[in-house]
C-alpha cells in the first residue's frame, strides 16, 4: 500500500499549479510505503483520486479548549472539579478564543486506573448542563469511553463525543454516536492508560496509527456515522514514546489522506517537558504553542489545548505573518 502526504506550503506567492488545503496549499506530496524509501512527486503526476482523498482545509483552526472535571488529571487535576469552578474556567477559556469546550470526567493520564461509569457521570453531566446553560452557542465535548455517560453526557446538552480508545473499549459508545446523529473524535492509543507508557513499541509508527484510524473510521461508518461527523486525533503520547510522538508530529499531514478533519491534542504533554526542559506540566505552554503551531503549517485543523489565550494569540500572529502581502 502506498501512504501520500501533502507537503503544505503557506504564505503569498502561491504557484499556479498549487492545490489549496484550508490557510496553505501544496505543490508536492511524499509517497510512503512499507517497503520502500520515501519518494517526493509534484502533483502532477498524482492521480486525481488520490488528492481527491485529502480531507477538507480550514481557514481558522478550531481551538478546543480542555475541561478536566476530574481529581487526578495530570495538569489540572482537582483545580475545575466543582460546578462553579469548571463554568468560570470554560468561560475564560471562551473569552480566550475556544471554540468548543471538551469536558472529561475520567483522567487518561500514564498510569491513571478506570472511573465507573456512575461516578464519571456525576462528575461531567452537571458541569455540561450549566455549561449548555450559561452559553449555548460554544458546542460541548465529552471525552469518554463509556455510552452510559456519553448519553448522559448528550442529554445535558454535549454536540460531540471523544472517545481516547477509538471507539473500541464499549461496543455501544458508536450506535449510540449514530443514533443520536452527533459528530465523533476517534482517537489512537496502543493499550489502556494504566498501561499505555509500559513498552510501546510499533512496525511503522506513522503507518500503524493511519492504518488503526483508517479500519476504526471505516467502523464507524458501517455503524451509521457519515465521514463528514468524524475527527481523527493521531494520540500524542497515549502509548508512544519521544521518539513515537516526534515521528508522528514530523509527518501529521499524511493523516489528511484520511479524508476527514485532524486534531491534535500535544498540549503539555510529557515529552514537551523532557525537550523544553520543563518539569511541571504547567510550564509548558511555550513548548505547547511550538508544537502547535508546526502541526498548523501542515494543515492541521483542530488543537486541544489547556492554555487557551497562548494559542490563540500564537494562532492569530502566526497566520497574519505567512499572509501578508507581498511588498
Amino acid at each position: 500500500m502506498r501512504y501520500v502526504r501533502p507537503l503544505m506550503q503557506a504564505g503569498p506567492a502561491r504557484p499556479d499549479d498549487a492545490v489549496p488545503f484550508g490557510f496553505g496549499w501544496f505543490t508536492h506530496v511524499e509517497v510512503l510505503s512499507r517497503e520502500n524509501a520515501p519518494q517526493i512527486l509534484p502533483v502532477g503526476d498524482v492521480d486525481q483520486s488520490v488528492l481527491n482523498r485529502f480531507g477538507a482545509g480550514a481557514e481558522v483552526p478550531e481551538i478546543m479548549g480542555i475541561l478536566n472535571v476530574t481529581p487526578d488529571s495530570f495538569s489540572d487535576g482537582g483545580r475545575h472539579d466543582d460546578v462553579s469552578a469548571a463554568v468560570t474556567h470554560a468561560g475564560d477559556m471562551i473569552a480566550a478564543g475556544a471554540t468548543i469546550i471538551d469536558v472529561g470526567g475520567e483522567s487518561t493520564r500514564p498510569g491513571a486506573a478506570p472511573v465507573p461509569a456512575g461516578e464519571e457521570i456525576r462528575r461531567t453531566a452537571p458541569v455540561i448542563a450549566a455549561l449548555c446553560a450559561a452559553d449555548a452557542r460554544v458546542p460541548i465535548s465529552v471525552d469518554t469511553r463509556k455510552a452510559a455517560v456519553a448519553e448522559a453526557a448528550l442529554d445535558a446538552g454535549a454536540r460531540l463525543v471523544n472517545d481516547v480508545s477509538g471507539f473500541t473499549f464499549d461496543a455501544a459508545l458508536a450506535p449510540l454516536c449514530a443514533a443520536r446523529h452527533v459528530p465523533v473524535c476517534v482517537m489512537h492509543a496502543q493499550g489502556d492508560p494504566q498501561t499505555m507508557q509500559e513498552n510501546p513499541s510499533y512496525q511503522n509508527v506513522l503507518l500503524d496509527v493511519y492504518d488503526f484510524l483508517l479500519e476504526r473510521i471505516a467502523a464507524l461508518e458501517a455503524a451509521g456515522i457519515a465521514r463528514a461527523d468524524i475527527i481523527a486525533d493521531p494520540g500524542i503520547g497515549f502509548g508512544k514514546t519521544l521518539d513515537h510522538n516526534l515521528t508522528l508530529l514530523n509527518r501529521i499531514s499524511l493523516f489528511h489522506g484520511l479524508g476527514v478533519p485532524v486534531l491534535l491534542g500535544a498540549s503539555r504533554k510529557r515529552f514537551i517537558g523532557t525537550l523544553g526542559h520543563a518539569p511541571r506540566a504547567q510550564d509548558r505552554a511555550p513548548g505547547s504553542v511550538g508544537v502547535a503551531l508546526a502541526a498548523l503549517a501542515q494543515g492541521v485543523q483542530m488543537l486541544r489545548v489547556h492554555d487557551v489565550a497562548e494559542h490563540a494569540q500564537a494562532i492569530a500572529l502566526w497566520r497574519a505573518s505567512v499572509a501578508s502581502p507581498e511588498t
